[in-house]
């Protein structure tokens, strides 16, 4: 049995229809709970991104919001919405949004709740997540371990794969520059940042996030400007895949869904909990603040980067669809680049297409940064979670073997099959997000509570702050020390 087929058979385990189902109804009954916050709630998100600054404990909320969006805005929106319609059909870009609408709820809950919780570390910064909050509001120390577990798992060693594989891909299509040697530099690069700690990371990603993604954005702009009279039909197309209404891929509807759900969920990582650990790192006044702007994150990565990806791909036709009833993907529905590997070389095609000489280099340079910045951030998610597993015991020599480790995988990753690396990725995903819905469901009245004393104060005309015990709130230790400080 090969290596690929083992990773297979796991996908296909947590991958299964009854994880794509929890994620989508988890997000609806979220929904339903917070009213809709992720619609009523829209004015506040945009006016909280830069409310607050950061302190001797924790960042800024928006250093918080451009580390969450390294993690979020990544190959993903590249690579991965290119794969999700070639293996899912145009309709998965449907269910996409789908996963983006109604996880935005799914993520204001956990950030909500990694606030609440967090802690301080050894060194007096902010440090907070699912493991955390599983351990302080549900008692069960296991269960946090677990999640701990996959998270150094997930974010740690297997989704960096996914970035450093199209980083090294890119630079070889556009340059042919070999793996080998884009493994090599970006092995350098990353250890002067992630050695550097929380602060140098967040002050890396407010710089290279906002940039990377206006730049993406702007040439996105012109090349579906270009191609403006495609775009009803594209439309059309998109929604027609959705519903199997449409003549060619018409028997796609489950593979649809799957593939836009779990490509949606590692893109915006709504439910996954990953989200959740910058989101504890943040200095604020309440908890919900920092939920409301998590929650907008995943907007900005789905509704806006990931859709002009999939705008870029059909509206120039740069894309193929393989046939899902076929083995091993060998037959295709649509075959419009035949010879193309899905991925980011549909995007370089689509640019290029559009403007000549011009598209194959700006998508490997547009990897670079989207690909380093959500490095970073996996990297500080895991981190966390190696330090949670160690905040017992002071054993600073685990942390710097992890950061060997994690960079010594990314450069593995680098130099293998894309198939593999995605499928590792898609499997770190699967297992985080099992273990966080499952506790966010659990867990869901403190952070319920704490919207409620928000929206109290917000009516009173008051600026909001935090008490836990006013708000019901507890076992959140951290917070009753900051009220006891008059909220400082």
């Amino acid at each position: 049995m090969t290596v690929e087929s083992i990773v297979a058979r796991l996908l296909d385990l947590v991958w299964s229809p009854a994880l794509v189902g929890l994620c989508l109804l988890a997000g609806l009954y979220f929904s339903v709970r917070t009213r809709f916050i992720q619609l009523r709630a829209l004015p506040d998100m945009l006016r909280l991104l830069f409310s607050s600054s950061s302190s001797a404990s924790g960042v800024s909320s928006f250093q918080a919001l451009s580390l969450s969006l390294s993690s979020r805005v990544g190959v993903g929106n590249i690579a991965g919405v290119a794969m999700a319609i070639a293996y899912g059909g145009p309709g998965a870009i449907f269910w996409m949004w789908c996963v983006a609408f109604l996880g935005a709820s799914s993520a204001f809950i956990e950030s909500t709740l990694a606030q609440i919780y967090k802690e301080r570390d050894a060194n007096g910064q902010y440090r907070g997540g699912p493991a955390y909050y599983i351990e302080r509001a549900l008692g069960q120390r296991w269960y946090a371990v677990a999640f701990a577990w996959s998270a150094v798992i997930g974010c740690g060693l297997f989704l960096p794969g996914t970035q450093s594989n199209a980083i090294a891909s890119a630079l070889d299509g556009a340059w042919g520059i070999p793996a080998s040697a884009s493994a090599a530099g970006m092995v350098v690069v990353v250890g002067l940042v992630i050695f550097g700690g929380v602060r140098r990371i967040a002050n890396v990603a407010q710089v290279v996030v906002p940039v990377m993604a206006v730049g993406y954005l702007l040439v996105a702009a012109v090349v579906m400007a270009l191609n403006v009279d495609a775009l009803p039909g594209m439309a059309r197309l998109i929604v027609d895949s959705a519903f199997g209404t449409d003549a060619a891929f018409g028997a796609m509807i489950g593979t649809a869904i799957q593939w836009g759900v779990r490509r949606g969920v590692m893109s915006n990582e709504a439910g996954m909990g990953s989200g959740a650990h910058p989101a504890a790192a943040a200095e604020v006044s309440h908890p919900v603040k920092q939920g409301l702007v998590q929650a907008f994150s995943v907007y900005i990565d789905t509704l806006v980067v990931c859709s002009a990806t999939a705008f870029l791909v059909l509206s120039t036709g740069a894309y193929n669809v393989y046939d899902p009833a076929a083995a091993s993907h060998a037959g295709m529905l649509v075959a419009n680049v035949p010879g193309l590997a899905a991925g980011p070389h549909f995007v370089q095609h689509a640019v290029e297409s559009a403007l000549p000489g011009f598209g194959t280099a700006f998508i490997a340079l547009a990897i670079l940064p989207f690909a380093f910045s959500t490095i970073l951030a996996l990297y500080y998610n895991a981190e966390t979670n190696v330090v949670y597993l160690c905040r017992n015991q002071h054993r600073p020599w685990v942390l710097r073997l992890f950061q060997l480790a994690f960079l010594g995988v990314a450069t593995w990753s680098a130099v293998n099959t894309a198939t593999v690396a995605w499928s590792l990725g898609d499997i770190g995903v699967g297992l985080m997000s099992w273990l966080n819905i499952i506790a966010l469901l659990l867990l869901q009245k403190p952070a319920l509570a704490a919207l409620r004393d928000y929206e109290k104060s917000r009516r009173a005309g008051i600026d909001p702050v935090f008490n836990p015990q006013v708000a019901g709130v507890a076992r959140a230790e951290l917070w009753n020390e900051i009220a006891a400080r008059g909220g400082k």
